[in-house]
């Protein structure tokens, strides 16, 4: 990757649906040379996919959590994949420190991320959970 690849990925972390053309126009580029670059970083699996990113008004109707989950090493595994089940939760991350996976959660209101909250402290191999609600993104890429 050079630094057009990462300026590239920048623009589409912005707006990956933004028009070929005026990805070329930004790049100082040819339309065709974007559309290489793109197919390259998708085939060296650079790119992986292109997400959902909802709006802000709609974001705006959502609840969002963080939670912190403390492990049982024999269960990890399994409880990675209990984790995948659940629709809410939208990322999950092994982390550092005194909590072994952090997980981003969203659902339209409190009771439903409690009734989450309470599903995910009854799995297998949870031994205990944090969680903090995201109170505004002030921004995301």
């Amino acid at each position: 990757m050079d630094e057009t690849d990462r300026k590239l990925i920048a623009l589409l972390r912005t707006n990956a649906r933004e028009p070929l053309a005026s990805l070329a126009r930004k790049l100082n580029l040819a339309r065709s040379t974007v559309q290489d670059r793109l197919r390259r970083l998708e085939r060296d699996g650079v790119i992986g996919g292109y997400a959902v990113r909802l709006t802000p008004e709609h974001a705006q109707r959502r609840i969002f959590a963080h939670v912190m989950i403390s492990a049982d090493p024999k269960a990890a595994a399994q409880l990675v994949g209990e984790l995948k089940k659940m629709p809410e939760i939208y990322k999950l991350a092994a982390i550092s420190g005194t909590y072994d996976l952090m997980a981003e959660v969203g659902a339209e209101s409190t009771e439903r991320i409690d009734s989450i909250l309470d599903a995910i402290g009854h799995l297998k191999g949870v031994q205990r959970t944090m969680s903090s609600i995201v109170l505004s993104v002030k921004f995301e890429r």
